[in-house]
C-alpha cells in the first residue's frame, strides 16, 4: 500500500472513532442522569450493570443505529422480564432517533413498530390501574416524537446535501463556461491575427523587390498585428485567471501564459505596461475602423457602416460584435483573399443587428492599403484552411443573447454572415 493510501485509511479511521467518542459524551450524560433517580445505586449491583447496557451502546448509535436499536431493546426486554423500571430506558428514543437520521429508509419501519410494541408491553405491566390507554398514548407520543424528529434531521440533511450538489454543479458550468469563452477568444485572436500576418508575409515577399517600401510598410503592419495579438492574448488569459478556481484552470504545461507567448523584447517590458495592457478596454464597435484598416493592410477591401448608437449597447455585447465581424472577415481573406467585404452594423438598446457580406470580383485600388491591387490580383496566396470551429464560436456567441445566426451563400454571390441579438433577453 502507499504511503498516501495507508494515510487516508488512518485518517478514515480516526474519523470513525472520532464519532463514537462525541457519541460517548452525550451517552455518559444520559448514564448520570438517569443513575441518581432510579434505583441503581440503592439496590443490587446487576442493576448497574442493567444501566450500562441499557446506555453504553449510544456510544455508537451512528456508526451502526440498527444494531444499537436492537442491544437496547434486548437489554430492554431483560429489564421488562424482571419487572425493574429504570429511567435509562430513554435510551431507546435516542436510539430510534437514530435509526429514523441515519439508517437506510427499509429500517426505519420495523424499527419503529418494535418499540412501539415494547412501548405497548410496558404500560401493560407499568400503567396505573385504569390508565393504561392514557400511559401507552403518553408513551407512544414520546416515541413518534423521537421518530419525527430523526426524519426531519434526515430531510434537513439531504436538503443541504442537495444544496452543496447544486453549488458544485454551478461551479462546475461556471467553470466550463469560461472555458469556452476562452476558447472561442483564443480562436478569433489567433485565427485572425495569424492570417492577416499571413497575407501580409506573402504580399511582402511578393513585392520586395519589385516595391521594398510597400513591403516594409508590409512588415510594419506584420509586427503591429503581432502586438495586438499578444496583448489580445494577454487580456482574455487575466480574465479568464481572475474568474476560474485556480484548480479549474489548466496547468502551465495545458496553457500558455502570456510571458511564455511573448518574445524577448516583450518579457523585458515593465509590470506596469503589462498592468496597463491587461486594464485596456475589451474591443468594441468603434474598433472596428482600426479592424477594417488592418484587413485592408492584409489585401482586404472593407467597409464598414454603423448605424445607431454605439453607447446604447453594453460592452459585453460590444465585444460579440467586434468578434462577429472579426471572425466573418478573417473567413473572407481565407477562402476568399480576392474578394472585399461590407460590413453593417445597426444596433439600439434592444437590439443589434450584424451583417457581413463578400463583394465578389477585384478590389479597387484605393481600398488596397499599403498593397495595391495589382499585387493582390496576382500575389501568391495559398489557401488557408482551418477546421470550421469559426462559425460554432459565432452560434455560441450569438446564442448568449437569445439571438440567431444566418451564415450562408448571399442572393447576389459570395457569402454573408447575419447576426441578430437581443439585448434586453434575460442571460
Amino acid at each position: 500500500m502507499k504511503p498516501a493510501d495507508r494515510l487516508a485509511a488512518r485518517l478514515t479511521a480516526l474519523g470513525r472513532w472520532s464519532t463514537v467518542l462525541v457519541d460517548a459524551l452525550p451517552a455518559a450524560a444520559l448514564f448520570l442522569v438517569t443513575l441518581g433517580p432510579g434505583q441503581v445505586l440503592s439496590g443490587p449491583p446487576w442493576l448497574l450493570a442493567l444501566q450500562t447496557a441499557l446506555v453504553a451502546p449510544l456510544a455508537w448509535r451512528r456508526r451502526a443505529p440498527t444494531t444499537v436499536l436492537g442491544a437496547i431493546g434486548l437489554a430492554a426486554a431483560v429489564q421488562w422480564a424482571l419487572d425493574v423500571q429504570l429511567p435509562a430506558d430513554a435510551a431507546l428514543l435516542v436510539a430510534l432517533y437514530t435509526v429514523a437520521a441515519y439508517s437506510p429508509w427499509r429500517h426505519i419501519p420495523p424499527a419503529a413498530l418494535a418499540l412501539q410494541a415494547g412501548v405497548l408491553l410496558a404500560a401493560a405491566r407499568w400503567a396505573p390501574p385504569g390508565q393504561f390507554p392514557f400511559t401507552a398514548a403518553a408513551l407512544s407520543a414520546m416515541a413518534v416524537a423521537a421518530l419525527m424528529t430523526g426524519l426531519w434531521i434526515r430531510v434537513r440533511r439531504a436538503y443541504v446535501a442537495s444544496l452543496e450538489r447544486d453549488r458544485e454543479q454551478r461551479a462546475r458550468l461556471a467553470v466550463a463556461e469560461e472555458r469556452a469563452r476562452m476558447t472561442r477568444d483564443m480562436h478569433d485572436i489567433v485565427t485572425h491575427n495569424l492570417s492577416v500576418m499571413v497575407a501580409l508575409a506573402d504580399s511582402a515577399a511578393y513585392v520586395r523587390t519589385s516595391a521594398p517600401d510597400r513591403a516594409a510598410v508590409a512588415m510594419e503592419h506584420i509586427a503591429a498585428t503581432g502586438r495586438q495579438a499578444l496583448q489580445d492574448m494577454r487580456r482574455s488569459l487575466s480574465t479568464g485567471r481572475d474568474l476560474a478556481t485556480p484548480s479549474d484552470l489548466a496547468t502551465p504545461s495545458d496553457l500558455a501564459t502570456p510571458s511564455d507567448l511573448a518574445t524577448p523584447s516583450d518579457r523585458a517590458t515593465s509590470g506596469e505596461d503589462r498592468l496597463d495592457a491587461v486594464l485596456q478596454p475589451a474591443p468594441g464597435i468603434r474598433e472596428l475602423g482600426p479592424l477594417a484598416e488592418r484587413m485592408r493592410a492584409a489585401g482586404l477591401a472593407t467597409c464598414v457602416r454603423v448605424a445607431g448608437d454605439p453607447e446604447t449597447v453594453p460592452a459585453a455585447a460590444q465585444l460579440t460584435i467586434y468578434r462577429l465581424v472579426q471572425e466573418a472577415l478573417t473567413n473572407t481573406l481565407r477562402h476568399a483573399p480576392r474578394a472585399g467585404a461590407e460590413v453593417r452594423v445597426d444596433v439600439s438598446s434592444r437590439r443589434a443587428e450584424v451583417e457581413v457580406t463578400d463583394v465578389p470580383g477585384p478590389v479597387a485600388a484605393g481600398d488596397s492599403g499599403p498593397l495595391d491591387a495589382e499585387t493582390q490580383a496576382s500575389g501568391p496566396r495559398p489557401e488557408l484552411r482551418g477546421e470550421g470551429r469559426g462559425i460554432a464560436g459565432m452560434r455560441e456567441r450569438v446564442a448568449a443573447y437569445g439571438g440567431t445566426l444566418d451564415a450562408g451563400p448571399a442572393p447576389g454571390g459570395g457569402w454573408r454572415v447575419l447576426a441578430v441579438l437581443d439585448l434586453g433577453a434575460p442571460r
